[in-house]
């Protein structure tokens, strides 16, 4: 599966399946939260929630992908991720983009 955050591949005739998306709320435990309000003190990367945005980005991913496996689809185009917090300590990650196949020549 190619995906591009480009409206267009290279070298490839696109057919548009639709639009296909994955999402996921992630949070962390509580002992995370107090450790990481406690480095909002001192200042820093807070690591523990670097590693859930990408451990949710991924998830996301996997998930538009599934999506858009299920269409037939050889290709998604225009990709772009969106987070929300939904909550103290939990986010939404969404991954969203067009699913396409390659027109044979």
């Amino acid at each position: 599966m190619v995906i591009v955050n480009t409206d267009y591949i290279a070298g490839k005739e696109l057919e548009m399946l639709g639009m296909v998306k994955g999402s996921t709320i992630q949070s962390k435990n509580l002992g995370h939260d107090i450790g990481q309000s406690f480095k909002t003190l001192v200042g820093g990367e807070l690591k523990s929630y670097t590693e859930m945005m990408n451990d949710a980005r991924a998830l996301a991913t996997r998930r538009m992908v599934e999506e858009a496996e299920k269409l037939g689809a050889n290709a998604v185009v225009n990709v772009r991720f969106a987070s929300a917090s939904v909550m103290a300590g939990a986010a939404e990650v969404m991954a969203y983009g067009t699913a396409v196949k390659f027109k044979e020549n």
